[in-house]
């Protein structure tokens, strides 16, 4: 199942989505007739990104390999929805894409085992982790507004442990690998983080960048698709 949060002539409402259509207390609104639009399919408190989780992408930045997973915290501000422009920041001038997976958690918990964490997730879906790279420490190149593009919607239905993915930039491939390339599982990075946290409803637990994040510009189109997930797609307009 595909749940998609919508805004609509009744409000903001959360549905099943099929075939572009939300379907939400008996009502049914078309996305593609432009009833409904998209929103990012959940309201997380934090997102959770983990870095350095794939070899490929160790090897290519000369990062070392964590023993344990690595993370940093995006705030709510930094979600962006699906399929609206992302501007770019008028104090960066190296602003780059990460094609990622997400989980969102559907219920509060903390320090949960791996075998759990099913038990946990609402579900999965995607997203760009943007990253002004020439800035000073991570929270500076990483937590600013808009800097987590997400959705389309949270498919429920779907194991995460190997799935293919790609980005296009501008129609280029730009990023092609699998999720068995993570050096931890999401269920690994869930469990690991909860330990730390209390997850809410609706957080977000992304688990790292496939092999050639990069630069990005003001029209340049960002599609991260994962398999049996879903397609993201933002536009890089100048601010």
């Amino acid at each position: 199942m595909r749940l998609a949060r919508v805004r609509t002539p009744d409000g903001i409402r959360t549905g099943e989505y099929d075939d572009g259509t939300v379907t939400s207390d008996g009502d049914t609104y078309d996305v593609d007739d432009g009833d409904a639009t998209l929103l990012a399919p959940c309201e997380p408190s934090a997102c959770y990104c983990v870095g350095r989780n794939f070899a490929a992408t160790l090897d290519q930045m000369d990062y070392d390999r964590p023993d344990e997973p690595d993370w940093f915290i995006k705030p709510p501000v930094s979600v962006r929805d699906p399929e609206t422009p992302v501007a770019y920041p008028s104090w960066t001038e190296e602003l780059t894409y990460a094609g990622e997976l997400a989980a969102v958690i559907d219920r509060e918990c903390h320090d949960i085992g791996e075998s759990e964490v099913d038990d946990v997730v609402r579900g999965y879906t995607v997203l760009n982790d943007l990253d002004a790279l020439d800035q000073p420490g991570r929270t500076a190149r990483k937590a600013f507004d808009d800097s987590a593009p997400l959705g389309p919607w949270i498919e429920t239905d779907v194991d995460p442990s190997d799935i293919e993915m790609t980005t296009h930039v501008g129609g280029e491939l730009r990023q092609e690998a699998t999720t068995k390339q993570m050096l931890f599982s999401p269920a690994e990075v869930v469990s690991f983080l909860s330990e730390r946290y209390t997850f809410r409803p609706g957080d977000v637990v992304s688990f790292g960048s496939p092999a050639n994040p990069g630069l990005v510009e003001p029209g340049d189109d960002v599609e991260i698709w994962y398999e049996g997930v879903g397609t993201l797609r933002n536009t890089i307009v100048e601010a």
